[in-house]
């Protein structure tokens, strides 16, 4: 009989296991009550290059998100979930059709306090494993001490891709140059926290009080693998709504369909307070700490094997 691929991870997914622990107990130390929210829904949050996956009428989530705001809005404060996410044709090798996600919200926060919790969490997370302040990934030493360096889209533009952010949106290949000149760059030696998107790039992020053109938005970057995306919400209803309408012009230029509008969250926007919010991909997280060469490495099952 051959040798399956599963009894050659199981010191992974056992690791995968205490990670999800870790982050479970990191949470309900610091007053988060955990949530489950439905899987299947009737209208995602357009975005241009995200695709839903259909099951019937409806869709299976990308993101918790809508449904977890609908809980802010009706006076929760602190809520995380961990749960099974979908994305039409994502596959790579650090992709996934079905991903693990932690995702989080705090009212009265904004993305510089997610910031500062980013770090304390992976900090827990590092001694719940009886780990140290560095790690090796991929043969590249990382020094996860505080504080972590923070850089602007913009900065980043100019140091690694040779022109601002608005220039390379304007020449339509910001993301290409985002995927291929500037990601590889980031969190090689230090994790790196990616901020102030341009407002176009968050769809349901804020914009940011002194400077309308950026969005409140980071993601987190650890040797050259992103890990999170998270912003300040977007609470104002009518300017949301304009925005998912926008979204969905681009899906339709793209060849994509539209979603139809998720009103009943629109609705509850317009009741939501000031807060913050994080989706970070525990699959990757897990890859990270195990040295995978492959998110294939961190999961029981691929889909090519079911």
């Amino acid at each position: 009989m051959a040798l399956c691929r599963q009894t050659t991870i199981q010191s992974n997914l056992h690791l995968r296991a205490r990670v999800i622990d870790a982050v479970r107990a990191f949470f309900v130390r610091d007053d988060f009550l955990e949530v489950e929210t439905p899987i299947r829904i009737p209208a995602p949050a357009p975005e241009a290059h995200i695709d839903a996956q259909e099951s019937g009428d409806w869709f299976l989530h990308t993101s918790p998100e809508l449904c977890m705001k609908r809980l802010l809005a009706a006076g929760y404060q602190r809520i995380f979930q961990i749960c099974r996410c979908f994305r039409k044709d994502e596959r790579g090798g650090r992709h996934l059709p079905e991903m693990t996600l932690l995702e989080w919200y705090a009212t009265g926060w904004d993305y510089s306090d997610l910031m500062r919790q980013c770090e304390a969490l992976i900090g827990f997370v590092l001694a719940r494993l009886d780990r140290g302040s560095r790690l090796v990934f991929r043969g590249r030493a990382v020094d996860l001490s505080s504080p972590w360096e923070r850089l602007t889209v913009d900065a980043a533009f100019r140091r690694f891709g040779g022109m601002t952010a608005r220039q390379a949106l304007e020449r339509d290949c910001f993301d290409e140059i985002m995927g291929i000149d500037i990601e590889p760059q980031l969190g090689l030696e230090r994790p790196v926290f990616l901020y102030d998107y341009p407002a176009a790039c968050g769809a349901l992020a804020r914009r940011k009080p002194e400077d309308p053109s950026v969005a409140e938005r980071f993601e987190l970057y650890i040797a050259g693998l992103e890990l999170c995306n998270a912003f300040s919400e977007l609470t104002d209803a009518t300017e949301q709504r304009e925005r998912f309408a926008a979204e969905n012009r681009a899906r339709e230029r793209l060849g994509r369909r539209a979603y139809p509008p998720a009103e009943p969250f629109l609705r509850d926007l317009a009741c939501m307070p000031p807060a913050a919010g994080n989706a970070l991909g525990l699959d990757r997280l897990v890859m990270l700490l195990a040295d995978a060469s492959s998110i294939d490495e961190v999961v029981a099952y691929t889909p090519e094997e079911l």
